[in-house]
């Protein structure tokens, strides 16, 4: 009987060694090795092409083959993915354990009208069931097959020929030709690897879910989010209804988009105009609260910016940010320190971005110091003015791109004024109804809103 083998292999990065490291050389991650029973001699990779069938070709001969992007009837979904889902591509999905990954696939699988494989893994096909009857089952090509085998889910997928083939999750296939268990790195390397191949080969756009390290990362080796096309991170607080799906990398599309969703009862619900959920509508005036316009990819939308300034009560004063850089919000107060002579160095500040997103544009520097400042003098901003400007070192407002599109998303949702940079060319003024104020100096900002 032959003595089984085994190697150390990296879970970040895949790294194979004959023994264990406690550092590994490639991704200097320390204690990252597992011990694994190597792959199985003579095996065959399932679903291969012949290999001889490749020949090299001259880069001017090749023509040119345009996989049109297919359509899907989630619109969030599309825009994230850059207009569609194109033909063959491996699109994984990644995010926390119950912010809703599976939901939205079986969403796609049950409310689009292609014909769809759902695989899953973790669950059987009676819950499925029970979930599809929730959110409301309306595609009668959606065909459900609970197996971990990944030949036999080929198999299947070769019988069956959909249209989109999703995969729930990818750590809980395993192959015949690896001998180690569902879920390590050599399993989820060479499953991977077997889904691209037919996903090139037959043409057939793939969905992984993936699940996540407690660091927030893809769980399982490096590799594997550069092996796949598409890799988007569905993300949110669970103490709010709003989901976030993000593109952190995007071959046939750009990374900036943004996709948003409501977490109902029957499912997830699209949001079209963010801007509505993001603003709180009321009356009653109160301080510390200012709108600015931001953009994430083509999207334009409002969001609401919350501050408190109060006294240090234990000496040292507090920063805490949260959606916001903590180290820009205190970058900002420096500013207003320095440059405008507001004392904030003995106050605490809190600062909170409305409905639970993250904002990293720098063109809502200008609200998060409008919101602190009238917190700190507990004077509310009027009602009807937004603000999208960034604020530089020296306390001047420096302009943002795309400027007419923000101005543009103010005036649809009803304000009646909003405040920019001067320092902006080739801006005509005349085709917006709304007031547009031009500042150059925080200090003039401050008088223009509350004078």
């Amino acid at each position: 009987m032959s003595k089984t083998k085994t190697a150390f292999f990296c879970q970040d990065c895949g790294y194979e060694s004959p023994k264990w490291m406690g550092k590994c050389p490639s991704c200097s991650s320390w204690n990252s090795f597992v011990e694994e029973i190597k792959q199985k001699k003579g095996g065959s990779a399932p679903f291969s092409k012949n290999s001889t069938d490749a020949k090299p070709v001259v880069l001017q001969e090749i023509t040119k083959n345009v996989k049109q992007k297919r359509k899907l009837q989630d619109e969030e979904l599309n825009r994230v993915l850059g207009g569609g889902i194109v033909l063959g591509s491996l699109i994984l999905v990644g995010g926390d354990p119950g912010i809703g990954k599976s939901t939205l696939m079986l969403q796609l699988a049950i409310k689009d009208h292609h014909k769809v494989l759902y695989v899953s893994g973790e669950e059987s096909e009676s819950q499925i069931k029970m979930r599809a009857e929730r959110i409301g089952i309306l595609n009668e090509s959606c065909h459900i097959l609970t197996e971990t085998n990944l030949e036999a889910i080929l198999n299947h997928a070769k019988q069956v020929q959909p249209q989109i083939l999703i995969i729930d999750s990818i750590q809980t296939l395993h192959s015949s030709q690896i001998d180690s268990a569902a879920g390590s790195v050599s399993q989820v390397r060479e499953s991977t690897a077997s889904l691209l191949r037919y996903a090139k080969e037959s043409d057939v756009p793939t969905f992984l879910i993936g699940h996540i390290t407690k660091d927030g990362g893809i769980a399982g080796p490096k590799v594997l989010e550069h092996m796949v096309d598409t890799v988007l991170q569905f993300e949110g607080d669970r103490n709010y209804v709003y989901r976030l799906l993000r593109t952190s990398k995007n071959r046939f599309g750009s990374t900036n988009e943004i996709g948003i969703y409501e977490m109902l009862g029957d499912g997830l619900r699209p949001v079209e105009n963010p801007s509505e959920i993001l603003v709180t509508n009321s009356d009653t005036g109160l301080s510390g609260i200012s709108i600015s316009s931001t953009i994430e990819g083509v999207r334009p939308f409002l969001i609401e910016i919350q501050a408190l300034v109060s006294s240090a009560a234990y000496g040292t004063p507090q920063r805490s940010s949260t959606g916001f850089d903590a180290k820009r919000l205190n970058m900002l107060l420096a500013v207003l320190e320095k440059r405008c002579g507001f004392k904030l160095g003995t106050k605490d500040v809190f600062l909170n971005i409305a409905g639970g997103i993250k904002v990293d544009d720098p063109g809502v520097d200008l609200a998060v110091t409008m919101a602190v400042l009238s917190s700190n003098a507990n004077l509310p901003i009027p009602a009807g003015i937004a603000f999208a400007a960034e604020v530089g070192l020296s306390g001047e407002i420096r302009p943002v791109n795309r400027v007419d599109q923000r101005i543009a998303e103010v005036e649809k949702l009803g304000y009646k004024k909003i405040i920019i940079s001067q320092n902006i060319k080739g801006l005509n003024l005349s085709n917006y109804k709304i007031d547009v104020v031009q500042c150059t100096k925080i200090g003039q900002v401050v008088k223009t809103v509350f004078s």
